[in-house]
């Protein structure tokens, strides 16, 4: 069937229109992008309750807070549990997080450490629902992973990885390193090259 050389200039436009570039596949203006800019990671513990804020930026992510809920040895189970809450309801007030990171329940011999733990877990858990937050567990061996490459990496390697990844000048406290692990473990999950070990809760 002939066409005319105005239909054939027709044809050609609507072709060059159709046209898109290639991106390359690790451009990162394909991959999506994260609806939490800022992010706090908590690792439960009775006596020693870490948390970490980041807030995603280039050329790395910004420390906004870390640190460590310590609570004595004296301390009864319930004054502890009033402490993780309200030190951890204060610190999202001040920073506001959209998203909460926290680490994944573990296996315990001992059943009474287990409950204490979650309890711990449970008190950390309301300061951030209240607010709002969407929250994420993620196994410890998954923060390991996606942090050092290795799950069964020891504390201390972790702290460093964490301190090189947010080009901290000093050492985290581990149990803040741990929390700032969750953090930008989380972050890491997010896009689309994450290791998908985070669970909603």
């Amino acid at each position: 069937m002939a066409i005319t050389p105005q239909q054939f200039e027709q044809i050609q436009t609507r072709l060059g229109q159709s046209k898109r570039a290639a991106r390359p596949v690790f451009d990162s203006s394909v991959r999506p992008a994260s609806k939490h800019q800022i992010i706090i990671g908590i690792d439960p513990s009775l006596r020693g309750t870490g948390y970490g804020v980041i807030q995603l930026a280039k050329p790395y992510p910004r420390t906004l807070a870390q640190g460590t809920i310590s609570c004595p040895a004296g301390w009864e189970l319930s004054r502890c549990l009033v402490k993780i809450t309200h030190t951890l309801r204060d610190v999202v007030a001040k920073h506001k997080p959209t998203v909460c990171a926290v680490e994944g329940l573990f296996f315990a011999q001992n059943l009474q450490t287990a409950l204490i733990m979650g309890e711990a877990r449970g008190a950390a858990l309301v300061a951030v629902a209240e607010a709002g937050l969407e929250i994420f567990e993620i196994s410890p061996r998954k923060v390991k992973q996606s942090i050092v490459g290795y799950g069964a990496a020891q504390k201390l390697a972790v702290a460093k990885m964490v301190q090189r990844m947010l080009h901290l000048t000093e050492l985290p406290d581990p149990d803040a390193a741990d929390a700032l692990a969750l953090a930008l473990a989380h972050a890491q999950d997010t896009n689309r090259f994450g290791l998908g070990g985070s669970k909603k809760l």
